[in-house]
């Protein structure tokens, strides 16, 4: 990935833009290492630079050439969608639903685990969208409130206000201790495997790797969805 631009000047006037409202979203979801996006502060456009795409080397100079005039966009960091992940699960009521949430945000690939087990839930899947919304909405209001930028068009998704905690259920809690979720899982396999007579352990690990290849499979057609949902400009399905 190419280096990030120089620091931004921090001394900018109070601006009312024209906002590509939909493309900001985008913007502030998107938590990737080779993309930056940036606002045009004369136009209210987004500008967006991924390492490797053609027109990365020209945006990138039209932005540090004119540092007045863009403003980085910062988006919600992974630590903080992953907190928003952890307090859904624990207001979800079904106990059954909720271990398995709580198992999927274990360990890497937890937001598209996440996602995946909510499919077969689809009252569950929208009410995560709609609270994962309305956090998104609330970030890009502080955002720009914060860099003295007011829309001279409204947001398509009306009015923000904070978003309400949600009701914390009373069942297994989401554990923020020493043992993560699916550690007592792991710890049990290691168990189990350990007593498994030596003549059976070639069918056990032959067993292993086969789910280790579906797990990998699963994530490339997963980064390949993405690709999709990203060109397709839906945000708010593609995580």
């Amino acid at each position: 990935m190419s280096p990030r631009l120089p620091t931004q000047p921090t001394d900018r006037p109070a601006r009312t833009l024209d906002l590509d409202w939909d493309a900001l979203e985008i913007a502030v979801e998107r938590n990737a290492t080779d993309t930056e996006s940036f606002l045009d502060l004369t136009t209210g456009k987004v500008v967006t630079i991924t390492a490797g795409e053609v027109e990365a080397a020209v945006r990138r100079q039209e932005v540090a050439d004119n540092p007045r005039g863009y403003l980085r966009i910062e988006p919600a960091s992974s630590r903080e969608q992953y907190r928003w992940m952890e307090k859904f699960v624990g207001s979800v009521a079904d106990l059954g639903l909720r271990d398995r949430l709580i198992m999927s945000i274990d360990g890497k690939g937890a937001f598209r685990r996440f996602k995946d087990v909510l499919l077969a839930f689809p009252a569950e899947r929208e009410r995560w969208f709609s609270y994962r919304a309305e956090l998104l909405h609330w970030h890009i209001h502080n955002w720009l409130e914060g860099h003295h930028i007011s829309g001279a068009n409204p947001p398509p998704w009306g009015e923000v206000r904070p978003p309400p905690e949600l009701p914390v259920v009373e069942g297994k809690p989401v554990t923020h201790g020493a043992e993560a979720p699916g550690e007592a899982l792991r710890r049990r396999a290691r168990e189990l495997i350990e007593g498994i007579p030596a003549i059976d352990l070639p069918s056990a690990i032959a067993f292993l790797e086969f789910l280790r290849a579906r797990a990998t499979d699963a994530a490339a057609r997963d980064r390949d969805d993405d690709d999709v949902s990203d060109a397709s400009g839906d945000p708010q399905r593609a995580a």
